[in-house]
């Protein structure tokens, strides 16, 4: 019985490092239906678990406070915004195509939120992941190294943000 269970079991252990490698491939090659996978995922039920904390001191993630480019909903979103002397340099694991990216590049503006501590933000422009890199701590850049993460979001602090009002919806 004992050597049946461990059969099973080095069995599963198997597939799921099949399913890791199926994974870190499609994430490092940029394998669009892993991607959208992916970000649904996220979208359900990684984010929505992120915001319970996103932005608070001590928080692994910030918030981005954005707003639809054709809706004109408010949104919140989870990011991973590394601080610099300029504003914020924020990790694009997905390239370019989440939506909370168009909106912030669409409406030139935002609002981060970092260590308890909201940020107007302008100037968005993505850049190239190398020119980002000296904002980002040797751990997260192995992470970003395995995933090949090629890109960032570079953002402009223009000041504290005032007002207090908060999003309708989480993207």
């Amino acid at each position: 019985m004992l050597r049946g269970l461990a059969k099973g079991l080095g069995g599963l252990l198997l597939i799921l490092a099949g399913i890791g490698v199926v994974f870190m491939v499609g994430m490092r090659a940029k394998y669009p239906p892993l991607l959208r996978a992916v970000r649904r995922m996220n979208r359900a039920v990684m984010n929505p678990q992120a915001m319970k904390t996103a932005g608070q001191p001590g928080a692994y993630a910030g918030v981005v406070r954005h707003v639809g480019r054709n809706s004109g909903t408010p949104y919140e979103t989870p990011i991973g915004p590394f601080p610099t002397d300029h504003g914020f340099d924020i990790a694009l694991p997905y390239g370019s195509s989440p939506d909370w990216l168009k909106n912030v590049v669409a409406a030139g503006s935002a609002v981060i939120v970092h260590e308890g501590v909201a940020y107007s933000v302008d100037s968005p422009e993505v850049i190239a992941a190398d020119e980002a890199m000296d904002s980002v701590p040797p751990s997260e850049q192995r992470s970003l190294r395995a995933f090949a993460v090629g890109t960032f979001l570079r953002v402009r602090r223009v000041g504290l943000y005032e007002a207090d009002e908060s999003a309708s919806g989480t993207e």
